[in-house]
């Protein structure tokens, strides 16, 4: 009996890590492997997975791939990883992959489809995790028209738009898609938003808001997609791209100082986002005098903060913030912004 495979995908800060922390949290006896992608240089995803004090949420579960997108490293990375965990004494009965924010899931289901898995491992289903309100403020457009519109107006936009690109893939591989934070609109917005998305995800899809990712999860574990056998029948703008990658974005690290207020350092974030179109901002900083370690995650000039637990006795008190944006990021000046 084959074991089946969630792939986890959405743009940066929709949730998915969120999402995960709650299925592993309400998993019930399942034993679930946890393979992570991310966009950045830090393995900031796996800390907050690994830190989360959830029972049996320990290094041997979480498998953390090299930096870059999932869908470009699957013969190096990838495989090696899915058969180590196929190979345990006590293989895993499901098996999530939380994608690169930035990754397209079409490639990675493909990988499925290599004679080293497919007898042993099946794709369950695709779900995409969707920032309801950033599709609300319209960040992502489907309309070519309106998109046309905006390049007849501002000839900076005269270029491909890579974050559309990649967000309407993600939309169209998902079996289901959660759209997160719905509690942050009221009931004709959610209503806009699912309207708005009608038009990107395949028939049958069904659409499932959710707040904080907290979803039964016998309704994104189990759906029996059988993806890898039908993954040519999902449309992708990169159809027919031999070697695809990411190179439309970039990220950097910025190193700072035990951090004195941290209201003030969401503000520099806010700063350097609105300045500079920094799509997110995430690390671990040190507060002067506080034995808690304080998380930061900014999703554009939205941020958030929390102290998430006590640094270890011999652990090193490092602060740093991962940048991520498209390709072109002017770094001094984000340092600087982001230093104050």
């Amino acid at each position: 009996m084959k074991i089946p495979a969630t792939v986890i995908t959405g743009f940066l800060g929709a949730g998915k890590t969120t999402l995960i922390r709650h299925l592993l949290g309400n998993a019930n006896g399942t034993r679930m492997a946890l393979i992570i992608n991310e966009f950045g240089d830090l393995g900031i995803d796996r800390e907050m997975i690994t830190g989360c004090g959830i029972e049996g949420c320990d290094d041997a579960n979480v498998v953390e791939l090299a930096n870059g997108c999932i869908c470009c490293t699957v013969a190096d990375d990838f495989l090696p990883t899915m058969e180590a965990l196929l190979d345990r004494p006590d293989p895993p009965d499901h098996i999530v992959i939380e994608a690169s924010g930035l990754a397209l899931p079409k490639p990675l289901v493909k990988a499925f489809n290599w004679p080293e898995v497919r007898s042993r491992v099946t794709v369950d289903g695709v779900v995409a995790v969707i920032d309801a309100p950033a599709v609300l403020a319209g960040l992502f457009a489907d309309d070519a028209q309106a998109v046309e519109s905006e390049r007849e107006a501002d000839p900076m936009l005269d270029h491909d738009k890579p974050l559309a690109e990649v967000f309407e893939d993600q939309l169209l591989c998902a079996d289901m898609v959660l759209l997160n934070k719905s509690d942050l609109l009221d009931g004709d917005e959610l209503d806009s938003v699912r309207a708005d998305l009608n038009g990107a995800v395949q028939p049958g899809v069904r659409v499932v808001a959710t707040k904080f990712g907290a979803i039964d999860p016998r309704v994104v574990l189990g759906i029996g997609a059988r993806v890898e056998d039908h993954i040519d029948a999902r449309p992708s703008h990169h159809d027919g791209d031999d070697d695809h990658d990411h190179d439309d974005f970039e990220s950097f690290i910025v190193e700072l100082s035990a951090v004195s207020d941290p209201e003030t350092l969401g503000d520099r974030i806010v700063q350097a986002a609105e300045a500079f179109d920094v799509l997110r901002i995430k690390g671990f900083v040190e507060v002067a005098g506080k034995d808690m370690r304080h998380v930061v995650q900014a999703v554009g000039p939205r941020v958030e903060r929390y102290y998430d637990r006590p640094w270890g006795l011999d652990e090193a008190r490092r602060s740093a913030l991962v940048v991520i944006g498209e390709t072109g990021l002017d770094r001094a000046a984000i340092k600087r912004t982001l230093l104050g």
